[in-house]
């Protein structure tokens, strides 16, 4: 009798055939019934495992039991997304994925994880119910995490006694990684390093890869070296994209306007590289001609060109304390586009004409060439305003004009926040010297409002013209965010206006009530979180917190991809040469939007938490000192301190109070204890110990060890805010107990 041939072994099926069976078929499946279907032998099985787990990573298969899989589910309140960074809050952002609707994808923002999980990373990929919470938002609840283990490692290397080790640098990852021997890539110990994790199926620690090595932990620039690594901000241009601009040469002066002999000066920081913005103002009948000139880089950076793909791929420049990550290669922003003195240099312009009320008559675009007259520092244009002295080049006009838009500004009621910036500064090592809060003089505030000027005559230009625009958009407050904050404000016998139609001058007359008081930093930022994030969009709502209809962004095309665009918008509306918009580029607008709003928070975050690193590097010596501080944020695991002297933010953790079981109230950020009935909350004075810090993870954490009176220092006059007086006070070892 014959034997029957024995049929060849079945080839692995496809991706795609995997996933359509699963989709397609009834109830929950496994690898038995994957592997019946396709003629699957137990040679297949690791292929079939990574297939799987990538299925499920990417959301084409959502995990439903012990090793089963069944179809993602699509319904519009449960979706797989990916988490892409953080807010100004600090909690996870993601978006959908997979997104095919002609809409644009929405933004998610993510519940904070439950008590024990670590928090979402960027990266990974969860299965969310989501819920909407205004126009293109949600937000999302994670049902199940479909990839928990980063692609990428970023920390610091140690050889152990039992082989090598990876330190995060991520505060959120607890857990160290181990090398095995041959997979450290020549690294030593102190190096900052990048890693791949490599696949395993054993408890402990997980394995890792090292890729590279990006310096030493300790050195010059490090920080800003392992911030980079961190957000992955691109720092190499293509090679093609610095040969384009090595080859750049003075724009040429046919088709025009020569502004050379208009006494255009330069306003920036005493440290600025680059100048893209110039200023000129005299007064004329019936009020002031005030012209505001920016740096023609769209002549420079061409439509499609290698150095028009990696600024769109950037977005922005990065600012960190020691470097500039900038959005073009150095001989364009240092070099042809920078407004330096005495140069002659390309430029877009706008002309406006103000009367004497402040109110902008008309205005006129133009593209020219203007020669600086002079490179001013703000310091030095405060200090000559001032003192009135006598100058070649008078300040009288530029002050003048400030003035108005000024006073117009107060009319029309804008978001005033003050919360300044802290200016770290290095010494030749690297290492920081000082940390002080960054000064805010009249020649600062000059420069904004004759910025938002300008930005506000392209906006309109560009809606006179039909063209498409770039705007810069300020949604309102979210109902819940102004019900917390209203329930916030309460407490200091302060009360906004019911209903959700709010203006912003409702909520500047808060801050301007709060003014001078010690509790106005908190105010001011409590505010600025119940704000929703400014964003690019081809789609105008207007701009919340400047209190504006129209609004887009064009002083600044050096650093900013979207002040390009508008630049584009108008050389084509305007018929101002032919390196214009491209109709590529006007399809793809809303995309850029995303992009470029993503690569801002992007670097709006990393540059935080720079200044976060450096400051615990330079409190790291200062480990047991005690320190005034204030409450800025209310959590159930613990509270936020900043430190008054320098502003540096740590943790009180839970643990650290008075053993009782204690309750968080988010409407007024309180965190109470039930036996001991202490009540902490925000804007409390505290005096706090620095129990750790650590420059690795940027992260500190503190003790509290007294509780002084809240409020002691008595409110300006006709202030509503009535002094309080907290609940409790130190008792024997120095605990806080209940107050009589």
């Amino acid at each position: 009798m014959a034997r029957r041939p024995i049929p060849p072994p079945a080839a692995m099926p496809s991706r795609e055939a995997v996933r359509a069976y699963i989709v397609g078929a009834t109830g929950r499946i496994g690898k038995r019934e994957i592997s019946q279907h396709f003629g699957l032998t137990v040679e297949h099985r690791h292929d079939l495992r990574e297939l799987l787990k990538s299925l499920s990573t990417e959301g084409d298969v959502v995990p439903a039991g012990h090793k089963r899989f069944t179809a993602p589910i699509r319904s519009p309140d449960a979706r797989v997304v990916v988490v892409t960074g953080t807010d100004s809050s600090g909690d996870p952002i993601a978006r959908v994925v997979g997104w095919q609707a002609d809409t644009k994808p929405p933004v998610v923002v993510m519940l904070p994880e439950p008590k024990g999980r670590p928090a979402l990373a960027p990266g990974e990929r969860v299965l969310a119910r989501l819920r909407p919470i205004g126009a293109g938002k949600y937000e999302g609840r994670t049902l199940k995490r479909l990839s928990d283990v980063p692609g990428r490692v970023i920390g610091v290397f140690h050889t152990a006694a039992r082989g090598f080790r990876i330190e995060p640098t991520d505060k959120r990852s607890k857990a160290e990684w181990f090398v095995p021997n041959g997979e450290e890539g020549g690294a030593e110990e102190g190096d900052i390093v990048l890693a791949e994790p490599l696949p395993t199926t054993a408890f402990g620690l997980k394995p890792a890869r090292v890729i590279e090595r990006l310096g030493k932990l300790g050195e010059a620039r490090s920080v800003s070296i392992l911030v980079i690594a961190t957000h992955d901000i691109p720092t190499i241009f293509p090679a093609a994209a610095l040969e384009e601009a090595r080859s750049a040469r003075a724009v040429p002066t046919r088709h025009r306007d020569d502004l050379r002999d208009i006494p255009l000066v330069t306003i920036d920081g005493g440290d600025a590289r680059d100048f893209d913005d110039a200023v000129f103002a005299e007064a004329n009948e019936g009020g002031y001609r005030l012209i505001v000139a920016i740096a023609d880089v769209s002549h420079y950076v061409q439509p499609g060109s290698s150095l028009d793909r990696s600024a769109w791929t950037r977005g922005n420049s990065c600012y960190f304390p020691d470097r500039v990550v900038p959005m073009l290669p150095e001989e364009l922003s240092n070099g042809w586009c920078s407004l330096k003195p005495d140069e002659d240099r390309g430029c877009l312009y706008v002309e406006m004409f103000i009367d004497t009320r402040g109110r902008k008559l008309r205005h006129r675009f133009g593209r020219g060439l203007m020669r600086s007259a002079a490179r001013l520092t703000y310091e030095q244009v405060q200090e000559t305003h001032d003192a009135r002295t006598e100058t070649n080049l008078t300040l009288t006009a530029l002050y003048d004009v400030f003035n108005l838009l000024l006073d117009e500004r107060n009319k029309r009621g804008t978001l005033d926040l003050d919360l300044p910036e802290r200016k770290v500064t290095l010494g030749d090592d690297g290492r920081v010297t000082s940390i002080t809060p960054r000064p805010r003089l009249n020649s600062h505030r000059l420069i904004e409002e004759f910025m938002v000027l300008a930005n506000v005559c392209a906006a309109e230009e560009l809606e006179r013209l039909a063209r498409p625009c770039m705007y810069r958009v300020h949604a309102p407050p979210t109902d819940q965010k102004l019900d917390d904050l209203r329930g916030f404000l309460r407490q200091f016998g302060i009360s906004l206006p019911s209903g959700n139609q709010i203006h912003p001058r409702d909520i500047d007359h808060v801050l301007k009530l709060v003014a001078e008081t010690e509790q106005a930093r908190i105010v001011n930022e409590v505010v600025l979180r119940s704000q929703s994030q400014a964003a690019y969009s081809p789609e105008n709502i207007g701009h919340f917190g400047l209190a504006l209809a129209k609004y887009a962004h064009f002083t600044s095309p050096i650093r900013r991809y979207a002040d390009l665009l508008v630049h584009r918008a108008l050389i084509s509306g305007l018929n101002l040469g032919e390196d214009g918009l491209t109709p590529d580029e006007i399809a793809r607008f809303p995309d850029t939007a995303d992009h470029i709003t993503t690569t801002e928070r992007r670097s709006a975050l990393a540059e935080r938490d720079a200044v976060d690193r450096y400051l615990a590097a330079f409190m790291a010596n200062k480990v047991g000192h005690v320190f005034k501080a204030r409450v800025s944020g209310v959590t159930r695991f613990g509270l936020f301190v900043t430190l008054i002297d320098n502003g540096a933010s740590g943790l009180v953790p839970l643990s650290t109070l008075p053993n009782d079981y204690y309750t968080h109230d988010e409407a007024t950020q309180t965190l109470s204890g039930r036996s001991s009935r202490l009540t902490f909350h925000l804007a409390q004075d505290v005096e706090v110990r620095l129990s750790e810090s650590h420059a690795v993870t940027g992260g500190m954490t503190f003790q509290i060890l007294q509780l002084p009176p809240a409020f002691e220092q008595p409110f300006k006059q006709n202030s509503p805010i009535k002094p309080t007086r907290a609940s409790f006070s130190i008792g024997p070892q120095g605990k806080p107990t209940r107050s009589k």
